[in-house]
């Protein structure tokens, strides 16, 4: 029995579209690329879009990567699909990150030059967005991956079926996943039904990547308590960015009302530092109060993101016990008392006020 065409999440293409497909030649991608193909040349229900493909080489891997790249190019010359190809160094960048004092990893890096590329290509107008090819199974490695790394309900959310792409006083444009509920399984039958080669990654197998570990050594234990765990996993992943989605509007509403800018001053009224680095916001006690225990979480670690700053679950906590909401004998609840967190962030507590300021030395 022929193995069906991937189905193809149509929800956010519409005819004239200018669509780019990343591909990497791994199976996913390939089949990401003839899908669309097939799609936009059937003589009915046509997409109608203007249909290109990119192509990054990361300057790893040496002569494999140069033969992903060959391939690659054989595949669009063969449909007739134009392709962008951005070769870049990913060890550069590492290099330049940790000269800059945030060093990124392998993966870090290699992501971060796929999508400053992706927002080039929209735009300097060459697309109107880019399609990548994540799957189900990606989805549920990187719930695993950020459940096991202590992520909130917003890295829960994982990946995103559609990212908007924003660029100041340039064309924005989105990122989009329609195969995000397709299991790589059947989008490998496809391929060997259709006869369709793709060259697979070396490091894929390498479980020194936390990824590679996910999915070659705990997904497939996990699977033995439940064999439905990457569906299972990929719900999730949907429920949390329906649950973040309700809670940015609830934020959106009530942080004008909560947040103050600097510290009150004596007569009514309040100071703004406007040295170079400085900032601050301030929260009243009494209205954090009103508030039940989760808004109170999300409207700190909120007020801490307008900083520039972004608070872990233990430091979320000991803000919590600097205004006398959470019990910790290594936090002191009083007037005065003062926390120093990550990201140049500190805390202060008046005796109204919780006060948070960004001082980069």
């Amino acid at each position: 029995m022929p193995s069906p065409q991937p189905s193809l999440d149509r929800t956010n293409i519409k005819p004239g579209d200018r669509l780019c497909a990343a591909i990497s030649g791994g199976a996913d991608s390939v089949a990401l690329l003839l899908t669309l193909h097939a799609a936009n040349t059937a003589p009915r229900q046509s997409l109608g879009v203007g249909l290109s493909a990119v192509h990054i080489h990361h300057g790893l891997r040496g002569e494999e990567a140069d033969a992903d790249q060959h391939f690659v190019e054989s595949l669009c010359a063969r449909l007739d699909i134009p392709l962008h190809v951005h070769r870049a160094s990913v060890p550069r960048r590492i290099a330049e990150t940790r000269a800059a004092g945030d060093p990124e990893t392998i993966e870090e890096a290699a992501r971060a030059i796929r999508y400053e590329y992706f927002a080039t290509l929209i735009a300097s107008g060459h697309a109107d967005s880019i399609l990548t090819a994540h799957t189900l199974d990606d989805q549920a490695e990187t719930v695993l991956m950020k459940l096991l790394r202590g992520a909130w309900t917003e890295g829960l959310s994982a990946i995103h079926p559609v990212v908007l792409v924003t660029n100041p006083n340039q064309r924005s444009g989105k990122i989009l996943r329609p195969f995000l509920n397709t299991r790589r399984a059947d989008i490998e039958a496809f391929l060997k039904q259709a006869k369709q080669p793709w060259r697979e990654d070396s490091t894929n197998i390498d479980t020194a990547f936390t990824r590679n570990k996910i999915r070659h050594e705990l997904l497939p234990q996990l699977r033995a308590y439940n064999p439905n765990l990457d569906q299972t996993l990929a719900n999730l992943a949907e429920l949390a960015r329906e649950e973040e989605s309700r809670w940015q509007t609830e934020l959106n509403r009530l942080l004008p009302q909560l947040l103050l800018p600097g510290k009150p001053v004596r007569g009514g009224g309040r100071a703004v530092s406007t040295a170079p680095g400085q900032s601050a916001v301030a929260i009243e006690l009494d209205r954090l109060r009103a508030l039940d225990p989760a808004l109170r979480r999300r409207v700190l670690r909120a007020a801490a993101r307008q900083l520039g700053a972004r608070l872990s679950f233990d430091e979320t906590s000991r803000l919590l016990s600097l205004c006398g909401f959470l019990p910790n004998p290594t936090v002191a609840a009083r007037t005065g008392a003062a926390l120093h967190l990550s990201s140049n962030l500190r805390a202060e507590r008046s005796p109204r006020e919780l006060r948070l300021f960004l001082h980069n030395q």
